[in-house]
């Protein structure tokens, strides 16, 4: 049984971070950053996946990001 980890490089190790975005239209010209974000990141090469803040937890994130 092959161990799971980065798409890219296969690396276990893995960062967190919480970001929010901007829409489009209105929240977009008046900057309302309505949109959150958790970013799961590969530490060893970069790669990157964005998951929705509102139907994700902490958890499951990482176990999705690599492959569980």
């Amino acid at each position: 049984m092959s161990e799971k980890g980065c798409i890219k490089c296969g690396s276990r190790e893995t960062g967190t971070k919480d970001v929010a975005m901007t829409g489009t239209g209105l929240s977009k010209m008046l900057d309302i950053q309505h949109n959150k974000f958790t970013v799961v990141f590969c530490k060893k090469c970069g790669y990157s996946e964005f998951y929705n803040k509102k139907s994700s937890t902490a958890s499951n994130i990482i176990d999705l990001f690599l492959g569980g």
